[in-house]
């Protein structure tokens, strides 16, 4: 392969290329099963150590840097990764299994995060400057003079994630945003793309380096041993950690963090199965348009998106054996598809292997079957209501296009559904305008149990923008007041900090009176802009 020529098998530790010192971690191509070369060392709490020190040396000094190149910094990083042209897509389809137009897209979308939080930061709102001048003459008692801007927490550790090599990785969301916010990066590579990762990080060092930015900004580490791992959510200079993955790595790292002598925050996207509720009288009317769109939707990407709907909420009556009768038959006709490693496949056999054990449980119909490594059989059931709310095991995530349909009796038991489900990514509503007042009354459920609501759309698909969010409560993420994609992603490696009768001299610019930015300031209650 053609990147290989290039690739180098080392971590990046403040902008040096690093051998590790323990087992190597080797890409597969999951549709060969084919080991990848090179192999990666693995780091060792030596090299931890180095590359969160050199985080930490350089963020008072990359924290203060003006505004506007920090911006140029990150929209640098976009370039150089789309310099990186053919070479990263082919191994990023190598070390994926996903197609290369998945990769291309997935590359734009990369590149339109770090531009989108450039001109975040040049907006200047992160900020969140406010102004409340002294009152010395208000009685009974005079007020000082209180400013208020957000500060970046310190250094970040982010841990790459499996489906997405690119969007969720070392220059992912949770990158962007961290060095958007001021905060260093010390990124550790997922194990199921160490070529893909090493390219991107590579990428990230040359914008470093002609951005004239501090080199502990940014490091990237291969770890074959999760102690490891779990010593960079340890160490003292660490202040917050981007994670997107399963629950039990996810909890796994809030633990560290909780137990630290400093806590800090972990930002974890873990389990989520996207319920989608088919209301009534669309069920009546459109049945076989919305079991086509459901299916569509469950094989995108073989079921591999922390968003794919694995679970059907409809009444049974009207329209619900049409329904069933097309999800059955666009299913059947559904080819294979490569998951991303033999582990996920593995878990994704697991999963389907326990519904089909489960005599609650009924197959409705399942995808074609292939002969090639870690193939994606699509799969969907069928159960009672009342069924699923008495066995907690049918709610268990199965990662890939495998879902589960709730049969119910009445309106009762679609909230009982709702009331029952553990926190959500997103709830998808399929509704008529004659299903309004239904909806009305299961809302206040669906707001309390998810971080983004559809309507009349199906749940795959994370547009990057300002109103987005991709979070929710637990355990779909760890932090339900946070979001991990979309502009409000940056919130969560910044704190806000108070000054009290400083001069201006001394007052940060972003809420100098002068106000040298030109942010929008909160002046004494009232926007400025």
């Amino acid at each position: 392969m053609q990147s290989n020529t290039i690739l180098k098998g080392t971590s990046l530790i403040a902008g040096q290329a690093v051998l590790g010192s323990d087992k190597a971690v080797h890409g597969i191509n999951p549709a060969t099963n084919e080991v990848l070369e090179p192999g990666y060392l693995g780091c060792s709490k030596a090299h931890v150590d180095q590359a969160v020190d050199a985080a930490w040396q350089a963020f008072d000094l990359y924290r203060a840097l003006d505004i506007e190149k920090r911006a140029s910094f990150l929209e640098c990083i976009a370039d150089e990764i789309l310099a990186l042209g053919d070479t990263l897509v082919e191994r990023a389809v190598a070390e994926s299994g996903l197609p290369k137009a998945r990769i291309e897209g997935e590359r734009g979308r990369t590149m339109g995060q770090l531009r989108l939080f450039a001109s975040v930061i040049r907006m200047g709102g992160f900020s969140d400057a406010r102004i409340d001048p002294a009152m010395p003459d208000r009685t009974p008692l005079p007020r000082a003079d209180l400013r208020l801007q957000k500060i970046p927490l310190g250094p970040v550790a982010v841990f790459g994630a499996s489906n997405f090599p690119l969007a969720f990785s070392v220059a992912g969301g949770d990158t962007a945003s961290a060095l958007a916010a001021g905060c260093p990066v010390v990124a550790k590579a997922h194990p199921a793309h160490p070529g893909t990762s090493e390219l991107i990080g590579r990428a990230i060092q040359s914008a470093v380096e002609k951005s004239a930015m501090p080199a502990g900004v940014f490091s990237l580490l291969f770890v074959s041993d999760n102690q490891i791992a779990g010593e960079l959510v340890a160490h003292p200079h660490i202040k917050a950690v981007g994670f997107t993955g399963s629950r039990k790595g996810g909890l796994a790292l809030v633990n560290i963090a909780q137990h630290r002598p400093e806590p800090i925050p972990v930002y974890a996207e873990m389990s989520s199965i996207n319920p989608v509720f088919v209301m009534p009288s669309k069920l009546a009317t459109q049945a076989k348009k919305v079991a086509s769109g459901f299916v569509a939707s469950l094989a995108m990407g073989a079921g591999q998106f922390c968003t794919n709907p694995g679970l059907v909420v409809a009444l049974e009556g009207d329209g619900f054996d049409d329904f069933l009768a097309q999800v059955a038959a666009d299913t059947r006709a559904l080819n294979s598809q490569t998951m991303l490693t033999g582990g996920i496949y593995d878990a994704y056999c697991a999963g389907v292997a326990a519904l089909e054990a489960n005599n609650k449980v009924t197959l409705v119909a399942k995808g074609q079957q292939a002969d090639t490594p870690n193939q994606c059989q699509a799969h969907v059931f069928v159960t009672e209501a009342s069924a699923f709310l008495a066995d907690q095991g049918m709610e268990d995530e199965v990662f890939g296009s495998t879902s589960l349909i709730i049969k119910c009796r009445s309106l009762e038991e679609y909230k009982a559904v709702a009331e029952h489900v553990e926190g959500q990514l997103t709830i998808t509503i399929q509704m008529n305008d004659e299903d309004v007042e239904a909806v009305r009354t299961l809302l206040p459920v669906f707001e309390r149990k998810a971080g983004r609501l559809l309507c009349n759309g199906y749940p795959t698909g994370v547009e990057v923008c300002q109103a987005m969010v991709h979070g929710g409560p637990f355990p779909a993420t760890s932090d339900s007041r946070s979001t991990s994609v979309g502009s409000a992603a940056i919130d969560r490696f910044l704190r806000p900090v108070c000054y009290q009768d400083f001069p201006e001299a001394l007052l940060p610019c972003a809420i100098k009176n002068s106000n040298p930015m030109s942010i929008p300031q909160l002046v004494d209650g009232k926007l400025i802009v």
